[in-house]
């Protein structure tokens, strides 16, 4: 297994899953709407075109494409998008996996957290919990719905429900270190299962070298935080003030809209699947990972 092609491979998650899998003597190529310095082969999804060479050429697939959750305020055309974009995407692989005579060995997917539904409260939630009802549940749902029609394919498929991941350069936490003055958000007292992306693109890895893993694993670190406890210990490895008043809901509410109860909830969520299987994390712990990340 030498060729793995990745969709979604430009974004922060897909750059580093990248860089790790070519210091590791892989061929990467990236599915893309546009040349890239990057190898890559050109697909458009609101088309539902794709080179049918890629998949030709590819040992396994790693699929990340889905428009931003928390880019935008979800307007119904955004919320539109969010969804479309993870369920069209994962249909024209599947459609070009089915016509494809040389098929790739495995897809190993992304999923989200977000199917245990906004807030779950302190349960701690695991793989067989039944998925949540809000929007962004419904999605998760969806797309994995289509992921798992690959398994007919005779593909070994897995799927990581990804957590909140952890990196100084974006997602969550560069947005809660943006102000001047950090903050938790409401009370502070939601779960928030967290994960470096070190520890995040080596465990895409593993679930590709792992040639006996199949199906659903939490993509998320042992030690769950609570949205309190991880802006304030962030706060501190930044360098940054830290005030213990939570942004008021109502206020977020006014400035997110929907998008509000996805901050204001959270999900405790165990990562025990995927250490049976023999994962090992390089940052288990909150206070070590901040200093990893702030101090490399």
């Amino acid at each position: 297994m030498k060729n793995i092609l990745i969709s979604g491979g430009s974004g922060l998650i897909g750059h580093k899953i990248t860089q790790l899998l070519e210091l590791k003597g892989y061929t990467v190529a990236w599915l893309s709407r546009s040349p890239q310095k990057q190898k890559s082969f050109l697909w458009e999804v609101e088309e539902q075109t794709i080179d049918p060479s890629a998949v030709e050429w590819s040992d396994a697939i790693i699929h990340l494409a889905g428009a931003g959750v928390a880019d935008k305020r979800w307007t119904e055309g955004r919320k539109k998008l969010i969804l479309n974009s993870r369920v069209e995407s994962t249909r024209l692989l599947y459609d070009a996996i089915e016509k494809t005579i040389d098929k790739p060995n495995a897809i190993i997917s992304a999923s989200a957290v977000g199917f245990y539904g906004f807030d779950t409260g302190t349960s701690l939630m695991d793989e067989n919990h039944v998925p949540g009802s809000d929007f962004l549940a419904q999605v998760v749902v969806a797309w994995e719905n289509e992921v798992r029609k690959m398994e007919a394919l005779h593909l070994r498929t897995v799927m990581l429900r990804i957590g909140i991941v952890l990196d100084s350069e974006g997602g969550a936490l560069g947005e809660m270190m943006k102000p001047p003055i950090a903050a938790p958000l409401g009370n502070g007292d939601q779960w928030m299962s967290w994960i470096t992306i070190e520890d995040l693109a080596r465990m895409f890895v593993f679930a590709l070298e792992k040639t006996t893993l199949q199906g659903v694993f939490n993509a998320v670190g042992p030690n769950p935080a609570t949205n309190q406890q991880l802006t304030q210990a962030a706060a501190k490895e930044k360098g940054k003030p830290y005030v213990g008043i939570g942004v008021p809901g109502f206020l977020l509410r006014i400035v997110l809209g929907e998008m509000a109860a996805m901050v204001l909830g959270g999900n405790r969520v165990s990562s025990q699947k995927i250490q049976k299987a023999g994962f090992e994390y390089e940052c288990p712990d909150l206070i070590p990972a901040l200093k990893h990340i702030y101090h490399k």
